[in-house]
């Protein structure tokens, strides 16, 4: 294959962060899609889209906040247009695991007429170590608007993997990987899990989605935020992804890593600490 220019959209994020270290270490050229990088790219300004997308021959697509929010499916469709006129022949896309709202922005890359592969993926392990559930962790108490449904938490750095071989080997060109963890947890037990790894105490208690989002509003997170975090535990987690999926072996050729992994790896880096 062509191992051109590799533009990462979201390349700060969780998994844009690991996907972009992956192709720098394979040798690559990377372009960073961010607000702060040079050139620039900001999904709400598409002024800044043409200089992003110059000169580049792939990009993984991994929209902020979410592809469930309104208004992201007409700038999936926007920027796919513009990506294919610039001369991209890649698009690969990290789609959300039971969102209608991500099958429409999965259903405009098919339909882009370049090479596709969509990722799509379940709630990340690092949600506990890399979002706004950190804090909640180390402080020892996790409330969450959750009861006993089961979630098959996958690992971004699974994601980066599959990710990164579908914009520079042979094989993944319309291809649907649905990506989870091995089995699966309640929210009650993933902490309980950390709290084993980490030799502390970590409460977890259920609590209504109202109750809920006044507490992230007092954190002061942004409204769109809170609005996502809302659909995610009212509609989302309802029992709709309590299932495992094939995608990572039949991506990658190998088992995905399991949750308990995640957290000794992350106990052991002091993250919680």
């Amino acid at each position: 294959m062509k191992q051109g220019l590799k533009l990462v959209l979201g390349g700060t994020g969780k998994t844009g962060r690991r996907v972009a270290q992956r192709l720098r270490a394979r040798g690559l050229d990377v372009r960073i899609g961010s607000r702060g990088a040079q050139p620039g790219f900001d999904w709400d300004d598409t002024r800044t889209w043409p200089a992003a997308l110059e000169g580049v021959d792939a990009v993984y697509i991994a929209y902020y906040p979410d592809l469930a929010v309104p208004g992201a499916s007409a700038a999936i469709q926007a920027f796919a247009d513009l990506a294919v006129r610039s001369g991209v022949g890649r698009l690969v896309l990290l789609s959300g695991r039971g969102e209608p709202e991500a099958r429409q922005c999965e259903d405009i890359v098919r339909a882009a007429g370049v090479d596709w592969t969509v990722v799509r993926a379940s709630w990340f392990c690092q949600n506990f170590s890399e979002s706004h559930l950190l804090e909640p962790v180390r402080a020892g108490v996790v409330d969450l608007p959750v009861g006993a449904v089961g979630e098959p938490f996958v690992d971004a750095d699974d994601i980066a993997d599959v990710a990164v071989a579908a914009l520079t080997e042979a094989g993944h060109a319309g291809q649907l990987y649905e990506l989870t963890g091995p089995r699966l947890w309640t929210f009650a037990e993933a902490v309980a899990e950390i709290g084993r790894a980490t030799g502390r105490r970590i409460e977890f208690a259920e609590v209504s989605m109202d109750a809920h989002a006044q507490a992230l509003h007092r954190e002061q997170l942004p409204p769109e935020f809170v609005a996502l975090i809302r659909y995610l535990f009212s509609e989302v987690l309802d029992g709709r992804n309590a299932s495992i999926a094939d995608g990572v072996q039949r991506a990658l050729g190998r088992p995905p890593k399991d949750f308990t992994d995640y957290v000794r790896a992350t106990a052991a880096s002091g993250a919680w600490g």
